[in-house]
């Protein structure tokens, strides 16, 4: 519980920094803001996925550990 919790509060944080991100794409007067905005934005929707993968996974992994031991 207390790891879902931290990378629900870490996802969080990722996606208001894509956010941010395109907030920065949006205001750019130079290209390197640009170019910044859109990796950061890219950074944080890869991350997420990340996040999201690494749950299911975990929770694949529990299933297939209680089925092995009997217990479904």
């Amino acid at each position: 519980m207390e790891n879902n919790l931290s990378n629900l509060i870490v996802g969080l944080m990722m996606a208001v920094f894509g956010l941010i991100g395109l907030f920065l794409v949006a205001g750019a007067a130079d290209d390197e803001m640009y170019i910044f905005g859109l990796a950061l934005t890219a950074f944080a929707v890869l991350f997420d996925f990340g996040l999201i993968k690494h749950h299911y996974d975990e929770r694949d992994r529990i299933r297939a550990a209680a089925r092995e031991h009997g217990h479904v």
